[in-house]
């Protein structure tokens, strides 16, 4: 195992984030309906192309280009290391920072040489030397509440257009809803969803697979992933659904003879199953135990199974649905410009109606809003949000209905998963509902729009708009704490063979005068917009650098995963003090993504208890964000930093119109 405090806890924060797609606002033409910029490495060809998803006179396949995609490259580790002192500058002072050169280079000259020759040997076996290493060290080795501390999640955003709040909606819009997600795994299974790019590159597209049919499995020691997606070229694909409601379990499949169930039929399923539970006692609620700490579920799932073999049956068919649907009785306040309720409902409601390993939970709740539910580990956010974003886009052209035929077949009704147990798991049910609802009430999470301006006005002042909003996220960090905050910001790297993710450090040397430029009444704003363009023209440099494999802190953890497996001592640079004040071993106060450009916004928690989680998606107009932290930390306040972050969107702004831009 990776000693204690040098594992980068992803699952916390860091994971490939909710806006694992790197950005640059689109700046194609689109067709009429379709939704303004996406994320440019992905997802802002699943938008820019979205009428493109039924590849009506494409002839490419969704997965035809994954074996021609290059290999993971390993970077040059002069490189990394000059990157990686450069990172950890704002944090030391000066004597500090000479002891720190000094392990870097002997860590050169050293130990980190031979480790990265062996990396170099382990990178020419493997297509991506990184992805075994990362899910188990990053995800499935964890052994916290990974329900709780790494899944990620988001409102739907339909209250803005087709589905307003309403009581008595649930059900018809969640037919609806489902029917889309439905189209677009037929669309998935058949290869017709379209080839993302970043330009002319092909971008990884095995992520998708993982969307369906996918489910975490806990295990003692390390968790397993299982994917029964195939494609329909590969085989047949499993196709039920699970719906949770009122601690019951139901499976009911979306085909019927060979075609998709349509809205009225998969309203007739729901609707009995609404029915039954209301008039029926609740059942046991055994999808809390997703959300205990993963030894112990573990232990209680193979408790489970001896109990009664029919157990493992009725568990593995829900490992193997394509996704889950939770119908939650609860009715969150929500409006286009506070998602507050709305988001932490998502992320942190009633653990029985969510199954929190599965890939993909569907969640509505009575009064028509609804939120997606994911687990972290199989895929990063862009994939889910291309998925949902294409489901929106058809919702919007048919204006929240089902405009097709009312017929309704003679289909089986749904059936109930009825799990044998005794008084030890009843308790244990118990009082993991307790810890749950302990730990979650300890959240403050705050989901504001900032509707002054947007990409639109951003753009128009010359400046990108995601280092826009990282650099004055830098600034109202240190209005708020009198000091630079390391940052964790999500790079995509899916231009190569099932690339994933890696770190941009937004709390640069540039950042960091800047803010203090912008804090000192002396400066004048000449001086301010000349260091602010230094640190912008930083952000965007380390940005691409990132996308194009040339990071250093998947480098550095390779380094280290090496030794680990030699059987050597920690290498000194991992116990320096300045690798983990600047964030490394997953200690970045602020754990960010970009959610994209699109209507959705989504959010997971804070990567350390005396941190925050800042999510956030731009669009023309507005600023959507998310900001969490815990209360018992003294030190944070999640809705004093949105609400100073909000100031400084003002300031930065205000800066370049001063200065004529």
């Amino acid at each position: 195992m990776v000693p204690a405090g040098l594992v980068p806890r992803e699952c916390a924060g860091q994971r490939g984030g909710l806006g694992s797609a790197r950005l640059s606002p689109c700046t194609q033409a689109h067709p009429p309906g379709a939704l303004p910029g996406f994320p440019r490495c992905g997802p802002r060809a699943a938008i820019c192309n979205m009428e493109k998803q039924l590849l009506e006179s494409s002839e490419e396949r969704t997965f035809q280009y994954q074996d021609s995609l290059p290999s993971l490259p390993v970077p040059p580790l002069d490189e990394s290391l000059s990157k990686y002192l450069d990172a950890v500058k704002p944090f030391l002072n000066q004597e500090e920072y000479q002891r720190t050169k000094d392990i870097v280079k002997n860590f050169e000259n050293g130990i980190g040489k031979e480790l990265h020759q062996k990396l170099l040997e382990r990178a020419r076996m493997r297509r991506n030397w990184l992805e075994d290493w990362w899910l188990n060290v990053a995800y499935l080795d964890l052994r916290i509440s990974t329900q709780i501390h790494c899944n990620m999640g988001g409102p739907g955003p339909y209250i803005e257009h087709c589905w307003p709040p309403k009581e008595g909606t649930q059900i018809d819009r969640a037919c609806v809803n489902i029917w889309h997600t439905l189209k677009y795994w037929d669309l998935l299974r058949a290869e017709k969803v379209a080839i993302e790019r970043s330009g002319n590159t092909v971008l990884d597209m095995n992520q998708f697979r993982m969307l369906f049919c996918t489910c975490k499995i806990p295990g003692l020691t390390r968790d397993s992933l299982g994917n029964y997606f195939k494609t329909e070229a590969e085989g047949e694909c499993p196709s039920h659904l699970i719906v949770l409601c009122r601690g019951r379990v139901f499976a009911f499949d979306a085909m019927h003879e060979g075609s998709m169930l349509t809205p009225p039929e998969i309203f007739r399923q729901l609707t009995y199953i609404q029915k039954r539970c209301y008039s029926e006692p609740d059942g046991p609620g055994l999808a809390a135990l997703t959300s205990n700490e993963r030894t112990k579920w573990a232990e209680l799932r193979e408790y489970l199974i001896h109990l009664d073999p029919k157990n493992l049956t009725l568990l593995e068919k829900i490992q193997r649905s394509l996704f889950v649907v939770g119908l939650d009785d609860c009715s969150p306040h929500a409006t286009p410009e506070d998602y507050t309720e709305l988001t932490r409902l998502g992320l942190t409601g009633d653990p029985t109606v969510r199954w929190g390993d599965k890939s993909y939970n569907s969640i509505f709740f009575s009064n028509g809003t609804c939120s997606a539910f994911c687990d972290h580990s199989p895929f990063d956010a862009m994939a889910l949000i291309t998925m949902l974003s294409y489901a929106e886009m058809k919702i919007i052209e048919n204006e929240g209905k089902w405009k097709g035929s009312d017929n309704v077949r003679d289909i089986p009704w749904p059936e109930e998963l009825v799990f044998t147990v005794d008084s030890k798991i009843m308790n244990e049910i118990r009082c993991t509902k307790e810890l749950y609802y302990k730990k979650v009430s300890d959240l403050q999470l705050v989901s504001y729009a900032f509707t002054s301006f947007g990409k639109a006005l951003i753009r128009k002042r010359k400046l990108h708009p995601d280092t826009f909003v990282q650099l004055a996220l830098q600034l109202a960090y240190y209005k708020c704490h009198g000091r630079p905050g390391c940052c964790y910001e999500t790079a995509m790297t899916r231009r190569f063979y099932h690339g994933r993710t890696e770190t941009i450090r937004p709390c640069t040397v540039e950042a960091v005068e800047w803010c203090k430029s912008m804090l000192d009444p002396s400066d004048s704003n000449y001086q301010r917009l000349q260091l602010m363009h230094k640190a912008f023209a930083k952000h965007n440099k380390m940005r691409k650098e990132c996308e194009n494999g040339k990071g250093f802190d998947r480098h550095l953890l390779g380094l280290l995963l090496i030794a680990q497996e030699q059987g050597l001592p920690v290498p000194e640079l991992y116990g320096d003090k300045a690798f983990t004040a600047s964030g490394g071993g997953g200690n970045f106060v602020l754990s960010t993504s970009l959610t994209g450009y699109t209507r959705f916004s989504g959010h997971a928690l804070p990567m350390v208890q005396h941190g925050y989680g800042f999510f956030y998606s731009i669009r023309d107009d507005r600023i959507v964000t998310s900001c969490s932290s815990w209360k018992s930390c003294p030190e944070t306040d999640a809705e004093v930093l949105c609400r100073t972050l909000f100031q400084c969107f003002h300031d930065v702004l205000q800066l370049t119109l001063t200065a004529g831009l």
